[in-house]
């Protein structure tokens, strides 16, 4: 009876030896895992820092005697918007991201959108005045981003909003918060004022619209599962592919012959319209997106856009709302017949919320930041730069 008791003891004790082992080497491995994936995600969020520093930079310095103001002004609208919003997260305001790499990629998706807003009054606003634009901002960003995405005032259920990319979220919240800043932030004077490019400043916005294209993949898969990344990527350039090649006709078409400004635009609304569905679209399904919003940008910079200025009595200076503003409604809108089983209610629900938040918080940090006063030359670094 002893000898029984004393295997069964020993067999007992080796038995939970091995339990221990096995269950000490699945944490060890969950939590390499999870190191591996925190790295793939600070390799693609280095890739969305590329976009917003030389991306949006060269894109924006298509304006031909405000080249300097318009990379400073990248520059300081970045700084203002990573630190604020990981302020925001380390205090745990309106819900946190739960990990550091996805506090940096959401904070990073939050200075991209304040850039696509300052796309729109570029040039007319002093240097100090996109630094309190930054800071106004990011807290109507947070907010809006709350009731989509964080079941702020139990508007939309968790989960239900599709916005893997940021369609919505980023790209036409930011643009039209920038269609409410300048209904605020434009002079009569500079109404009438021309917006001039040249050869070297259309090379230069070329090439930012080229690290735009490359890298939007990273941005668009920076939070997906790692089992869906490929795909997810594939989609992202498929969808690039047929906005610019829909861009080169749609611009022959309406133009006569191929403009810069279209190609290094209207070329990546593509990326701005499948971001909602990035991750659940097929691939033809992200092909016919990017055709659809690379025609529908294109109509925007050659047709809509003095049409909308005059409404707004407002100069949209890079086009946000061709570029970002309506791709981003469409391709926000195309997840309701993309996703199966989405709640379609919720999605219309969340663009609704998202372009009234958007418009109102516009309009209304315009008129404050309009309180410091006018630059002295719309367009130019002469009074503000050392030439």
């Amino acid at each position: 009876m002893n000898q029984t008791s004393t295997s069964l003891t020993k067999a007992l004790k080796i038995l939970l030896t091995v339990a221990f082992l096995l269950l000490f080497a699945g944490i060890a491995g969950a939590t390499e895992l999870d190191h591996v994936v925190d790295v793939q995600k600070y390799n693609r969020a280095i890739h969305i820092m590329a976009m917003l520093l030389a991306g949006f930079g060269f894109l924006m310095v298509f304006v031909k005697k405000y080249g300097r103001s318009a990379v400073t002004a990248t520059y300081l609208l970045v700084s203002v918007a990573i630190p604020l919003y990981i302020l925001k997260d380390s205090l745990g305001i309106l819900g946190g991201s739960g990990s550091e790499i996805d506090s940096l990629i959401l904070a990073e998706f939050a200075a991209a959108s304040l850039l696509i807003c300052a796309g729109a009054p570029l040039g007319r606003l002093k240097m100090g005045q996109y630094i309190f634009l930054g800071l106004l901002f990011i807290p109507c960003y947070v907010f809006n981003e709350w009731l989509l995405l964080g079941n702020g005032f139990g508007l939309i259920p968790s989960g239900a909003f599709v916005d893997t990319g940021g369609s919505i979220v980023i790209h036409a919240f930011g643009a039209i918060f920038g269609l409410g800043v300048i209904m605020t932030m434009t002079t009569k004077e500079e109404i009438d004022l021309p917006v001039e490019a040249d050869f070297t400043s259309d090379r230069f916005s070329l090439l930012g619209s080229m690290i735009l294209w490359l890298f939007w993949p990273s941005f668009c898969a920076a939070l997906v599962a790692p089992e869906a990344v490929p795909h997810t990527a594939i989609n992202v350039i498929l969808a690039l592919s047929g906005a610019t090649l829909a861009t080169y006709f749609a611009s022959i078409s309406l133009r006569g012959k191929i403009s810069a400004a279209d190609i290094a635009n209207a070329a990546l609304a593509g990326g701005v319209a499948i971001g909602s569905v990035c991750d659940l679209a097929s691939f033809p399904q992200a092909f016919i997106v990017g055709i659809l919003a690379g025609a529908l940008s294109t109509f925007g910079f050659a047709v809509l856009q003095s049409k909308v200025e005059n409404l707004l009595k407002g100069i949209d200076t890079c086009g946000v709302m061709n570029l970002h503003g309506m791709p981003g409604l469409l391709g926000g809108l195309s997840a309701i017949f993309i996703v199966d089983g989405l709640n379609k209610g919720s999605q219309i629900t969340g663009i609704g919320i998202t372009i009234v938040v958007a418009a109102l918080g516009g309009f209304v940090v315009g008129k404050i930041v309009a309180m410091l006063g006018r630059k002295k030359l719309s367009y130019d670094d002469i009074d503000e730069f050392e030439l």
